[in-house]
């Protein structure tokens, strides 16, 4: 089972897989608490924002009689249901681009798996078992903990966090991948993950004011018994996140600004596919529970602004009986493909990183990558392949092998006010061209072209993305598949749009894309 943020499975499996665990040393006891409460006072309203991983609109309007906080949410404020997520649809891209306002060419977090050109290796953030054991779960964690938010995430882009540092006001983040701060944190490494890696006892951090990831950071440890367990994923839970801000609402502790991740719906909706809904009920008792913390849910809105958003939506993956995993390592029988327990040598000619129905295909040798898309386009089950010349961006659509080329700045216009040039057949991206007018539309694929171009150009190689059709994900050797279930990572409509729910403020984002959150948030922090 494949998850978009998969650390806690992958601590999970180390435990599994590993003997003699021993029990957590005494942790570095942080000043969170100290220093979280908002200067400002307690008359100024607090802005809690809430992801909700793989949230999505069709099952909000579904179940909307069985939601009565969602309900109650929506009634006393804004709800819309086609905020753009960013590309590729995985979570790790998708808070790196919600905490800094920038598509991956900017933050340089090009999906949960993808080829490091300058480290020579495949970067994994936690994709699956199997990937874990043959990549080794000392570079998967070291990548995870250490590399992602110090290296990886690009140091020239600030968060929120650090954004609001510099305006004098307080921050935190509860259970937050991408959580890079100005605040010195400690993560305390469990002996049973020292031991089969090279990671040290405490690792130093740069976070926000408060900061919680699972048990590796929980600044209420002697304070509040939070469910962490091995059967509760170390703390990556929605239990542990929802009663971590309860904390802080009671003891009347609220930063200006709380990011809380609730996780565990990403899981039901892998494993069931879209129309599940039984977890979307539980999101909604726990948001009740968040609200009544305050003394009644209408309290709650005179106190707080209450931000609620999915990062990604799912498709439907179909059953095994129809052929839905295209495994892309048998379109290169004639390369040296890498292997994920091999090492890039000299002989690698093509390397493969696979974020579900979306993957990125790198190629070592001379070989054109219009050649390379032309083995793939044959397969019905692909949608589109796409690469970089220069400043032109190709694609070619599967089967039919229509194609397009595009670059920015050019004379046609979208409902983003970027501009582009755009020649050949617009059917393969399903654009909408007024050439009288000078305006482009987005039909199936939501802000397409920059979102394209940004994963194109967020780091270094020759390489192609690969998308694959609705009811169908891409796979390498050992990766793992949502066969009946659900899955993601392309820029599909329903893989893209994501609902936003704003409650306690009038104002909303200038436009309705996950990379506008940032700066909509700053504004209704620092007016």
């Amino acid at each position: 089972m494949r998850q978009k943020k998969s650390l806690f499975l992958l601590m999970i499996f180390i435990l599994i897989v590993t003997s003699g665990c021993k029990s957590q040393e005494l942790r570095h006891k942080e000043q969170d608490l100290v220093r979280v409460k908002s200067i400002n006072g307690e008359n100024t309203k607090k802005v809690v924002l809430l992801v909700i991983d793989s949230l999505m609109a069709q099952a909000i309007d579904k179940g909307i009689e069985q939601l009565p906080t969602i309900q109650f949410l929506i009634k006393h404020g804004q709800y819309f249901k086609n905020l753009v997520s960013s590309f590729p649809t995985m979570s790790v891209t998708i808070d790196s681009s919600l905490i800094t306002g920038t598509y991956p060419d900017v933050h340089h977090v090009p999906g949960l798996t993808w080829y490091s050109a300058k480290e020579k290796k495949l970067i994994n953030y936690g994709t699956g078992p199997m990937e874990i054991i043959k990549l080794g779960a000392d570079s998967v964690l070291v990548d995870a903990l250490v590399n992602l938010n110090d290296r990886h995430l690009n140091r020239n882009m600030p968060t929120i966090y650090e954004d609001l540092a510099r305006s004098g006001m307080k921050s935190g983040s509860i259970n937050g991948l991408i959580y890079r701060g100005t605040v010195d944190h400690t993560l305390s490494i469990p002996l049973w993950i020292q031991g089969p890696t090279s990671l040290p006892k405490t690792i130093p951090v740069k976070g926000p004011d408060f900061l919680t990831l699972g048990s590796l950071s929980d600044p209420l440890e002697g304070i509040q018994k939070l469910p962490d367990g091995l059967t509760r994923r170390i703390g990556f839970n929605n239990q542990h996140s929802v009663e971590t801000a309860q904390y802080l609402i009671k003891a009347n502790k609220l930063p200006d600004f709380l990011y809380v991740y609730l996780p565990d719906l990403d899981q039901k909706i892998h494993k069931k596919g879209p129309s599940e809904l039984k977890g979307v009920k539980e999101v909604d008792r726990q948001l009740e529970s968040l609200l009544q913390s305050f003394g009644s849910p209408e309290e709650a809105l005179d106190k707080a602004v209450f931000i609620i958003v999915g990062d990604s939506g799912m498709t439907k993956i179909l059953p095994v009986q129809d052929n839905p995993v295209i495994d892309l390592a048998t379109f290169f029988n004639d390369y040296k493909v890498l292997r994920q327990e091999e090492s890039v040598t000299d002989d690698t000619e093509i390397i493969l990183a696979v974020n579900e129905t979306m993957a990125y295909v790198y190629t070592l040798k001379a070989d054109k990558l219009k050649d390379i898309a032309y083995l793939l386009k044959a397969d019905p089950r692909i949608d589109v392949i796409s690469w970089k010349e220069k400043e032109w961006i190709y694609a070619i659509q599967g089967a039919t092998s229509k194609k397009l080329r595009f670059k920015a700045n050019g004379k046609l216009i979208d409902d983003y006010q970027q501009k582009w040039a755009v020649e050949q057949d617009v059917e393969v991206l399903d654009l909408k061209i007024d050439t009288q007018h000078h305006s482009l539309q987005y039909g199936e694929y939501p802000d397409v072209l920059r979102r394209l171009s940004g994963a194109l150009h967020s780091h270094p190689g020759e390489f192609l993305i690969v998308t694959a059709k609705p009811g169908y994900e891409l796979a390498d050797i050992s990766s793992p598949t949502h066969k009946g279930g659900g899955g993601h990572g392309s820029f599909g409509q329903a893989e893209s749009l994501v609902p936003l729910i704003l409650s306690g403020t009038d104002q909303k984002p200038q436009y309705l894309r996950i990379i506008d959150l940032k700066s909509f948030l700053l504004k209704l922090l620092t007016k």
